[in-house]
């Protein structure tokens, strides 16, 4: 068997590390015994107590798991060097109480005496603000990272808007499902609309044919297909007639252009349609709420660390030495540079949040409330759907190819046979799908502007 493979020894844990994060305490009588037996083996009890038990035993373990030093903490201090931002949150997590810091101050004995998290903090709290420096160093240390997603966001957004306003397919799409809820609402309260709501767009797939199988999304996409394929068969004949073929090759060719053709090109032309609108997918899972609160969190920080510098850190110019007058400078620079940063930051909230309203109103019109953060998931959902319906459409039987006669014949008959399929389609669809009138969703230009 394979854990007769397994040699005792072959692997080792930090059992440290699995007992601070699991709990986890194992018991080996025999161990223990060799450790009590150990002159260098050091036991809570060989310790003063000053702090909490718990703090001091997690304090002592995360120091010798992050492999940091009292020397390298005690220097970013007093030189405003950089710290990894988990070992400042866990300092800051782990500070000594009022009382604590105050018993670690007025300790004079031996350090020896002190366990590893006690000697730690003895020297810490000897520099003057230590914990309030934590907080600054932890701004500095997470600045860039978090400015840099902010500012994607933003970008994100931006271009999301710009992708929606500027899809010709897109904008096709809605003129498709418009003119099909008119003509399925032909003759009611409900036809002639001149718009509608976006939300109907994934509803679509809900109303299906007389065959229970055909929805209107896949027939919306059908002929949208249809389009884009002929469209896409006239621009290659253009380009290549620019390119100086021969007249009795192009002839020769479009005889070849069936159906089946054109929809090949025309999934190709709407299967990119999610490609198209990438920014637009990636914009639909950002929270506008949480970016907005980074944005004031952000703030709020500099607010604090300004404050900070200008009054703790001032009252200690007179006294303090050349290590902390470097913690003073560095800190003075930083805020000087992320103040310009961070009004960059407000402006451009308050440019991209303008912007994604009135994409929001250019597609739901006026609707009094921001529909700008929704329109971008309601276009990925929609999206997925569409990407399905042409994979369904591209698994449906191909149309047996025309009989190859004489080039005039096949010609004259490959426009009327994609005319007569829409309207076949159409005959075929429409009275079932009639008794199943779309909605309110379906609106005059009354109910969105």
């Amino acid at each position: 068997m394979v854990w007769h493979e397994i040699k005792a020894g072959s692997f080792q844990f930090n059992e440290e590390m699995m007992a601070t994060l699991f709990g986890y305490v194992p018991t080996d009588k025999n161990k223990n015994e060799n450790k009590k037996d150990s002159p260098s083996f050091e036991t809570p009890s060989h310790f003063i107590q000053i702090i909490d038990p718990k703090k001091s035993q997690n304090l002592a373990i995360l120091l010798k798991a992050l492999n940091v030093t009292t020397e390298e903490v005690c220097d970013a201090l007093t030189e405003g060097n950089e710290l990894p931002a988990e070992l400042i949150q866990t300092l800051l997590r782990m500070s000594p109480t009022a009382d604590e810091e105050l018993k670690l101050r007025l300790y004079s004995g031996d350090v020896s005496h002190l366990g590893p998290a006690e000697r730690f903090l003895k020297v810490v709290v000897d520099i003057p603000f230590a914990f309030k420096r934590l907080e600054s160093l932890l701004f500095v240390s997470t600045f860039q990272e978090e400015f840099s997603s902010i500012k994607e966001s933003f970008a994100t957004l931006e271009v999301a808007c710009k992708e929606l306003r500027n899809s010709r397919l897109f904008l096709k799409l809605l003129e498709a499902v418009l003119k099909t809820g008119n003509r399925m609402n032909d003759g009611t309260y409900r036809g002639g609309a001149q718009a509608f709501k976006l939300d109907t767009l994934l509803k679509l797939a809900d109303v299906k044919g007389t065959d229970g199988k055909t929805t209107l999304l896949h027939f919306v996409v059908q002929e949208i297909i249809r389009s884009e394929g002929l469209r896409a068969g006239r621009r290659l004949r253009e380009s290549k007639s620019i390119s100086s073929v021969k007249t009795e090759d192009l002839v020769e060719e479009s005889s070849h252009e069936t159906e089946d053709y054109h929809r090949g090109l025309g999934l190709q032309v709407v299967s990119g349609l999610s490609n198209e609108l990438k920014n637009v997918k990636k914009a639909a899972i950002i929270d506008n709420d949480n970016l907005s609160e980074s944005v004031s969190k952000f703030r709020q920080a500099l607010v604090r660390t300004r404050e900070f510098l200008e009054n703790e850190m001032k009252t200690l110019e007179e006294d303090e030495n050349n290590n902390n007058n470097e913690f003073r400078d560095s800190l003075a620079s930083f805020v000087e540079q992320s103040e310009k940063d961070i009004e960059w930051l407000i402006e451009e909230e308050k440019r991209i949040t303008t912007l994604v309203k009135s994409t929001g109103d250019y597609f739901h019109g006026k609707a009094g409330r921001d529909e700008g953060p929704h329109l971008f998931v309601i276009v990925r959902d929609f999206l997925v759907m569409v990407d399905k319906a042409c994979l369904d459409v591209k698994k449906m039987p191909a149309r047996a190819p025309p009989r190859k006669e004489s080039s005039s014949v096949a010609t004259e008959s490959a426009s009327p046979s994609a005319s007569e399929s829409s309207i076949d389609m159409h005959r075929r669809l429409f009275p079932a799908m009639r008794e199943r009138q779309m909605d309110d969703d379906f609106n005059s230009d009354d109910d969105t502007s």
